[in-house]
């Protein structure tokens, strides 16, 4: 049985492979249930097909966060639910909600016009003399964490794979206002708060034991600043079916690639695992 979990989730099930996943998900065609904007083409879906499962089901829904692995989501119930004790293999990208993905990118679209040529975003997220979006992402690790653990309580013999986020921007630091509208020197700040976002997910699978897929590296030079037919990331107005800033079906099947790479080498977690770093003696419970 597969299942992904996040802002979608899937479960599969052969004699050989159960699984669970959840991810974000927007905008790609065919679209199978509008309330969460999941797509039959997402990378879940394309893993799916790839590995022959025999059933699958996808629980992942737009704009979850953290939250939702236990509680409903509109018409989505709680996406752990889809995780049973059979399950043997689980993919779980989540976290990019927890940090405030959306408001992010509308707040520093908002601040560039302030200076164009500057920083302004940067500096509103620093305004106290603490990065908050460095803040916010040391917050969600504990959250992915027990994620995470519920997964590991729920189907204690799975497979647990976190999928990291794909480039968004340019990875050299370079702009493409208008075309993303951020001021020049906020596209190297924004750039490095998905890697931070990335480094801490490597760390949280590591601590529990679980791999980590890398999307980031396969979609460096397919960022939302490339032109439409180098581009696997759409912009805030997409030239292809999609939603704004995230993969279209180049960028979702580019995932999946990643995923299955990762699933086809020898299983082992990143490196062993180890005591959290929020967690205090004894027996781990906080």
């Amino acid at each position: 049985m597969l299942v992904p979990l996040d802002a979608t989730a899937d479960t599969s099930n052969t004699p050989a492979s159960k699984s669970v996943v959840v991810r974000l998900v927007g905008g790609v065609p065919t679209q199978v249930d509008a309330d969460c904007a999941r797509s039959d083409h997402n990378y879940p879906s394309l893993v799916a097909a790839a590995r022959h499962v025999s059933a699958f089901k996808d629980v992942s829904c737009g704009g979850a966060t953290t939250a939702e692995m236990w509680k409903a989501q509109g018409t989505n119930g709680p996406q752990l639910d889809a995780v049973r004790r059979d399950t043997d293999l689980v993919t779980v990208q989540i976290g990019g909600n927890d940090i405030g993905f959306s408001s992010i990118i509308g707040t520093c679209a908002t601040l560039s016009a302030t200076d164009l040529t500057g920083n302004p975003c940067q500096r509103y997220y620093n305004a106290s003399g603490t990065d908050q979006l460095t803040l916010r992402i040391a917050q969600t690790a504990p959250k992915v964490d027990k994620v995470l653990r519920a997964v590991h309580a729920r189907a204690p013999h799975a497979r647990i794979l976190v999928v990291g986020y794909p480039d968004l921007l340019p990875d050299d630091g370079s702009g493409c206002y208008p075309t993303v509208p951020f001021a020049a020197k906020d596209f190297p700040y924004l750039r490095d708060v998905g890697k931070r976002l990335n480094l801490m997910l490597r760390a949280v699978a590591a601590w529990n034991g679980a791999r980590y897929a890398d999307t980031y590296g396969p979609t460096v030079g397919h960022d939302m600043c490339k032109a439409p037919a180098d581009r696997w990331i759409e912009p805030l107005q997409p030239t292809s079916p999609a939603a704004p800033a995230h993969p279209n079906a180049k960028g979702e099947a580019a995932m999946a690639r990643a995923v299955l790479d990762r699933l086809e080498r020898r299983y082992q977690p990143d490196t062993p695992a180890r005591r959290h770093p929020w967690e205090g003696p004894g027996d781990g419970s906080r």
